[in-house]
């Protein structure tokens, strides 16, 4: 992947790119996203850049050999460590991990903005936690230990390192802090906080955000056969979030607002029976819409957010949302918003990490009532 391949992000790449110039690229780095924010497309754009043979002023040459490699994932100087379920079926162990490291090419090839979820439903992982296990710390100094084959440098890219066993995590701050000459580490994570903070310190953050509207619209436009009304539509919805917008874009019309209106006024009411029928019916979605009703809702708190700071010239909601936002904001305030918008969040990280749908739902639902009634 190349810079080029990425959509938006113009300050960032600008970035990256005059720390190379400059040659003062940090050793250990931290990507830091919201989920849906593009930094593992962008860590692999960087690490091409590093390897290219020919930069050009803004981006990887594409042609080069070490180019050719980077973008069939297959360089032998980056080294990619990633989160995996218990799923080793097989006893041999260097078999096991050449067939691993097969289906992650794979992944990023066919998933080029893929997220957690969709790497483990990739490998066939789903319903069981992913970590980062305690042997694979090992396999990193392993690796690094030895001197770069075809490249100046070695990059190792670690993605979600929150999901680092404990002893994993210890495991490399060693190496982290002093790593081998012409080493770079690159740490991508869409939940930072749960870093360990002796990692946190040992790295230069970088702040990967979310999509403008516009970037989301120019790349759907490019797909063949895009209706703009829907497009801009879906851009509001997925705020940001590029593999969502290219989901939502595949999806029939649904009438979110109506579903999450109900809901809403369920939580407000305290109808317990119904929330726990919405629970279910929840349940029952695909992993896609159950995430598309989350972002929908975030995408209406925003909305009242805004309603009540008085900026209705930047409201991208219409009909029937905009008598709900006028309505709603009676009974929210910033800080009931805000709150809110942290549980949903919160549920949908977790339901990315493969947990009961139901049960996140349900939990949710009562804080919400909770909340609103406090």
């Amino acid at each position: 992947m190349r810079f080029a391949d990425i959509p938006g992000l113009k300050e960032t790449k600008d970035r990256l790119i005059r720390s190379v110039k400059d040659g003062k690229v940090a050793h250990a780095q931290l990507f830091m996203g919201r989920e849906g924010a593009l930094n593992l497309p962008l860590a692999i754009a960087y690490a091409t850049y590093l390897h290219c043979l020919q930069r050009g002023e803004s981006d990887a040459c594409g042609t080069c050999p070490a180019c050719a490699k980077n973008l069939k994932y297959i360089h032998p100087d980056t080294h990619f460590v990633f989160p995996l379920s218990n799923i080793k079926g097989d006893k041999d162990e260097d078999r096991f991990r050449a067939d691993i490291m097969k289906s992650w090419r794979s992944f990023l090839l066919e998933n080029p903005f893929g997220q957690a979820g969709d790497w483990t439903l990739h490998y066939g992982g789903e319903d069981k936690m992913a970590i980062i296990s305690k042997e694979e710390s090992r396999e990193i100094v392993k690796a690094l230990s030895l001197k770069p084959f075809e490249s100046s440098f070695k990059v190792m890219i670690i993605w979600q390192p929150e999901a680092m066993h404990p002893s994993a995590a210890n495991g490399i701050l060693k190496i982290l802090e002093e790593p081998p000459a012409n080493t770079f580490f690159i740490l991508v994570s869409n939940n930072a906080e749960r870093l360990l903070p002796t990692i946190i310190s040992r790295t230069q953050q970088i702040v990967v955000p979310l999509l403008f509207d516009d970037d989301v619209i120019s790349y759907l436009m490019g797909t063949e056969g895009a209706d703009r009304e829907k497009v801009v539509r879906v851009a509001a919805e997925a705020d940001g979030n590029l593999r969502l917008a290219a989901e939502l874009m595949t999806l029939e019309e649904t009438d979110h607002h109506s579903q999450m209106a109900e809901w809403l006024r369920s939580c407000y009411k305290k109808d317990f029976p119904r929330l726990v029928s919405f629970a279910e019916e929840f349940h029952d979605f695909d992993r896609l819409q159950q995430q598309t009703f989350l972002q929908y809702t975030l995408h209406m708190l925003r909305e009242t957010l805004l309603a009540q700071a008085g900026a209705e010239e930047l409201l991208r909601s219409r009909g029937n949302e905009q008598k709900f936002i006028r309505d709603f904001s009676k009974v929210m305030t910033v800080s009931r918003i805000e709150k809110t918008q942290s549980l949903l969040t919160e549920a949908s990280g977790n339901l990315e990490r493969n947990g009961s749908a139901k049960m996140i739902f349900l939990h949710t639902s009562i804080q919400v009532s909770q909340l609103l009634n406090s």
